[in-house]
This record gives structure tokens, C-alpha cells and sequence, in this order.
């Protein structure tokens, strides 16, 4: 890593031409609507988890580098990224950005903006994501040098975090920052009625120049019929969480359409595998996956729109294993071990499910508890608000099994297995001390070939000692207004400065 430049410099003209397409001096159109299943939980970036939350704060915030339409990195608020060593990064920051209130862009911001989500005792769920880090210092306004732990071989990966303004939070504090959010972002805030609608204003004075749509509105509608109801009225223009089988009913209207990509998001039972009992006997883990007869529920109920996982991690993301086959729909075999663990009568089992957050959420999951009756397993379901669903897995309240999806803007392993796998990290419901040890040797390792190497030994481990019920990798079905310029992508982020209306 010695004194090796990553190349991640892109020119601001070819970025605000090509990657952003709407430019200052472009007249402003009315607003866009976009339904997602669930409200924001929060107007602070750092203290959540969540894609519907992150698809509001893209606007208000920027990050020092995202990923463009090809899923490539690129720099955003940063120029650049030099590896000084094998343990400390230089980052230059570009200059002359401003926080909608007028504080300053710099090297302070980031610093500040860091150091909230590692800091001893924090609460942000992205602190796994961030824990390479020891130290971030400001060599002047645009520069701030980071030094890591052990080699990072990801870390300009890592540094896609929203950026937070440090005066703003420090005068008015925290909590005035999570109902009242400044950034440097394409939008301003105006408002927030929770459980309802987030309101969003242009940024005229933006640095990549001002968006081509005046407001963006982010709803929250958890029912499918209403939000396509709304989408066939013109009520909003882009929807999320599609039913396979409402495809036709969006597109006989004639100004609507479904637009879809498969994601980068894995869907999956996670297990409470870390507090003993039966789901601490790896048998039962490895008979609760031979229960669920995975190819049916996606053809059965997403007609088609997904893919079976063999494993934690999506063909998208860097550590995938192609060799490995998965566990295939077998009760028989499943019963077998739930007998050699010592439940010969099988087991009993409390399963909880969100409603509205993912697509079928509620219905696969009615699927699953039909389908493991089969294998002698009894599984009480448990229906979930999304508020209360997510507090429940980050106050550590699941009892047994929790159904969830998974998707990060990192493409690695790393940004799924450990979070979600490492012993003592703050999502995790699990432990394995082998594991441990093959995650915190690839997070260090610097060879691709030997980092790739150690996360399909680790996937091979996963397999004999799962942590979850892997079920699929998700299609995602967006219904949208055909005269509104959008395209899906992998990361699920729907970023209004990109759109446009052709009308």
C-alpha cells in the first residue's frame, strides 16, 4: 500500500454533465412524489440502518464518495484518496461547499462527522462499518489524514457516510439536529410529519448546480393497494415494494409503468443463535433451512422476482462464493436433525415480521410458518410496525427468528458478514470464534486473492453453522410515472437530483 495513489479523482464537469444531467439554468418542474412502505425513523444520518431512511437524507446531505451508475466508487465532497501507508489515508477534500445554513464545508466537518459514529460509547448502527478507524486528523481546511487499526484495504469504500455539519449540532444539539437537518445536499429540509410525508425544497445555490425538480416529497404508505392506487391517480409518481402479481394493474393505465433491477439486497430469517437454547444447536439452524422451500415462495408469491441464496452475500458482492450450493427444501432431512438434537416432537419457535418494508414481507412470511409445519416445526408469528420491528433487533428483543433484508453500498463482504456475523457487534445474533478470526484476518488483508480466499472459507463455516435461513436475493419492482426519468439501481437509492420530466 506504500506510497499508492487510489485514482478516484473525477472532473466536477464531467460529473454535474454526465452523472447528474440536471444542471443550474435549467427551468425548475413542480415536484416529484415518491412512496416507500415505511416513514424516515430519524433526520440524523448516522443513528440508523435503514434504506427508506437513507433514500430522504441523500438529498439534505452529500457523502465524501458514492457510487455512480455502474456501481463504480467515485469522489462526491472529496477529490481524492491517497494511501500515505499500510495504515494511514490522506483525503482531499474539494473546497468552497457551504451547509445550507452557511457553515462551512471542511476538513473540521468530516473530522466531527467521523469521530460521532466511532466514538466510545456511541449508538450509531454504522459504527461496524467505521471501527477500522483509529484516529482522524485535520491537516488543514481540505485535508484531513485517517489512520486505521489494522490495513484497510476498503476504506475510501467505507467513507460513503453522510457528511454532518459540526457547528450547527454542537450550538442548537442533538436532538434539535435529528427533527431539523443542515447539510450541503441538492434539497433543503421544510418539514416532517411523522408517519406521513417528508417535504423537501431545491437547493438553488447547490455546488454541482441546482435540480431540475423543485420539491421532492418522500410518503409513507405501508399498504401495496394504496400506494399503487396512488401511483394510477397520479397521486405520487414513483412507488417501491411492487407485488409481482399487481405488475398488470400498474401498466393498463397507460401513464404508469414497472421499472426493475435486482438488488443488491439479501432477504433471510436471522437466527438468535448467541443465547443458547435451541436455536444455539447448529443442527436446529441447519433444519429451520431445509424447512423453508425457498424456490416456491418465489415463484409462488413474487412471481419469479427473485433469486435463491446459497449464502449471506449477493453475486454483486466482493467474497461471494460461486462453488457453494446452498440448503435445498428437505423436511424429512430436517426433522432428522431437529431428532438428533434432541427434539424428536420438533420444536416450537416465535418468528417475527415486518409489514410493509419489503416487498411481500408479511405474505412470505405466512408462507414460511406454513411451510416448516411440514418439518415438525410449530413457528408463531409475530407482525411487526416497522418501528417497532427494528427496535426490537437493535434493543436485542428477538426471541427466536426475525425476518430482515440486508443491502450495503460497500459490494464487500465485509460490510454484510461483519456487522451482521463478528462476535459483539451491535446487529449481530451470533457467535462463532473461528469466524471471528477468518473476519477480522480479511478485514486487514490486503491481498485480493487472499482476502477472497478467507471469505469463502468463512462461507463454508456459514454453511455447517448458519446464522440465518437464507431465502433470496431480492428483485426490486418499482411502479413508475412514464413521463419521470429514473432508473433503479443495485443500492436501491432513488435520488431525486438525478430525475426529470419528460412531459
Amino acid at each position: 500500500m506504500r506510497n499508492r495513489k487510489w485514482l478516484l479523482f473525477l472532473c466536477l464537469v464531467l460529473v454535474s454533465t454526465s452523472l447528474f444531467g440536471c444542471g443550474a439554468g435549467e427551468d425548475f418542474e413542480s415536484k416529484v412524489v415518491i412512496a416507500q412502505g415505511v416513514d424516515a425513523r430519524t433526520m440524523d444520518p448516522h443513528m440508523h440502518s435503514e434504506t427508506p431512511t437513507t433514500n430522504v437524507l441523500i438529498h439534505i446531505f452529500d457523502r465524501l464518495f458514492m457510487r455512480d451508475e455502474n456501481m463504480e466508487l467515485i469522489p462526491h465532497l472529496a477529490e481524492e484518496a491517497e494511501a500515505l501507508d499500510d495504515l494511514v489515508w490522506e483525503i482531499t477534500l474539494k473546497d468552497g461547499i457551504t451547509f445550507h445554513n452557511g457553515e462551512e464545508f471542511n476538513a473540521d466537518s468530516v473530522k466531527f462527522s467521523i469521530d460521532r459514529i466511532i466514538e466510545p460509547g456511541s449508538k450509531s448502527p454504522m459504527v461496524s462499518s467505521l471501527n477500522t478507524i483509529e484516529m482522524v486528523e485535520v491537516v488543514d481546511d481540505t485535508t484531513v489524514r485517517i489512520t486505521t487499526k489494522v490495513p484497510d484495504p476498503i476504506l475510501p469504500s467505507r467513507l460513503t457516510q453522510l457528511i454532518v455539519p459540526k457547528e450547527y449540532i454542537l450550538e442548537q444539539g442533538e436532538e434539535h439536529f435529528a427533527e431539523n437537518p443542515v447539510g450541503t445536499g441538492p434539497y433543503r429540509f421544510v418539514s416532517w410529519t411523522r408517519d406521513s410525508e417528508v417535504v423537501l425544497e431545491a437547493n438553488e445555490q447547490y455546488w454541482l448546480g441546482a435540480p431540475s425538480i423543485e420539491t421532492v416529497i418522500f410518503r409513507a404508505v405501508p399498504e401495496n393497494s394504496v400506494r399503487i392506487a396512488e401511483l394510477q391517480t397520479g397521486g405520487v409518481d414513483l412507488i417501491v415494494n411492487v407485488p409481482p402479481h399487481q405488475i398488470g394493474t400498474i401498466e393498463e393505465t397507460g401513464h404508469s409503468e414497472v421499472r426493475t433491477t435486482p438488488s443488491g439486497r439479501i432477504i433471510f430469517i436471522q437466527l438468535v443463535a448467541d443465547q443458547g437454547g435451541k436455536i444455539g444447536d447448529p443442527r436446529v439452524r441447519q433444519a429451520l433451512n431445509y424447512a423453508v422451500d425457498v424456490p416456491t415462495l418465489i415463484d409462488s408469491i413474487l412471481d419469479g422476482y427473485g433469486y435463491p441464496s446459497t449464502q449471506p452475500l449477493t453475486p454483486l458482492d466482493f467474497g461471494f462464493h460461486p462453488e457453494v450450493e446452498g440448503f435445498e427444501y428437505n423436511p424429512e432431512k430436517a426433522r432428522e436433525l431437529l431428532n438428533d438434537a434432541g427434539y424428536p416432537e420438533g420444536i416450537s419457535i416465535k418468528l417475527d415480521t415486518p409489514v410493509g418494508r419489503y416487498m411481500m414481507d408479511k405474505e412470505i412470511s405466512e408462507a414460511i410458518v406454513g411451510q416448516m409445519e411440514e418439518a415438525g416445526i410449530e413457528a408463531e408469528l409475530v407482525i411487526n410496525e416497522w418501528g417497532v420491528h427494528i427496535e426490537k433487533l437493535l434493543e436485542k428483543h428477538m426471541e427466536h427468528a426475525f425476518f430482515i433484508g440486508w443491502g450495503t453500498q460497500l459490494f464487500d463482504a465485509d460490510s454484510t458478514l461483519f456487522p451482521q456475523m463478528r462476535t459483539g457487534e451491535r446487529l449481530t445474533y451470533y457467535s462463532n470464534e473461528d469466524l471471528d478470526e477468518l473476519l477480522d484476518e480479511a478485514r486487514a488483508e490486503m491481498d485480493l486473492e487472499r482476502r477472497e480466499a478467507l471469505y469463502h472459507e468463512a462461507i463454508e463455516i456459514l454453511m455447517e453453522d448458519p446464522a440465518f435461513i437464507y431465502l433470496y436475493q431480492q428483485e426490486d419492482i418499482y411502479g413508475v410515472n412514464k413521463d419521470l426519468a429514473w432508473e433503479p439501481s443495485p443500492d436501491e437509492l432513488i435520488y431525486a437530483y438525478h430525475m426529470s420530466f419528460s412531459r
